[in-house]
């Protein structure tokens, strides 16, 4: 597979990444490989990025949508991702409100979807 689809298994940057893992491609043995046993370089990304940007909003607890309003659109590493959830700025606090608001409504719908369902007849 292309680098670029493996960096977004493995939930990092292609950027990010060392030379060889850029220009050649990588395996599903490889790849396999490389969760089971990540190298140094790998760890080292994950924990400190930069991250890309679904897990960048993961981390925030928004959506990518949420980053893009809020005009995020570079990689966030970890420290800067620490200090966004601590500080707090208003654009984060509306777009968790948003996030969470979101979650309630799917979670009523899927509830409204099984009320509605058919009942298996009983024997």
């Amino acid at each position: 597979m292309k680098p670029a689809t493996a960096a977004k298994k493995l939930g990092i940057l292609v950027d990010a990444a060392p030379e060889e893992f850029r220009d050649g491609l990588v395996s599903r043995a490889e790849l396999d490989e490389l969760t089971a046993n990540p190298p140094e370089w790998l760890q080292k990304l994950r924990a400190e990025g930069p991250h890309p940007r679904q897990v960048v909003a993961a981390k925030l607890g928004v959506s990518t949508s949420g980053l893009a309003r809020a005009g995020v659109t570079d990689p966030l590493t970890t420290a800067e991702i620490t200090d966004l959830l601590q500080n707090r700025p208003q654009w984060l606090v509306q777009e968790r409100a948003t996030q969470a608001a979101v979650r309630e409504d799917k979670k009523r719908l899927a509830e409204d979807r099984r009320a509605a369902a058919p009942k298996p007849p009983r024997d």
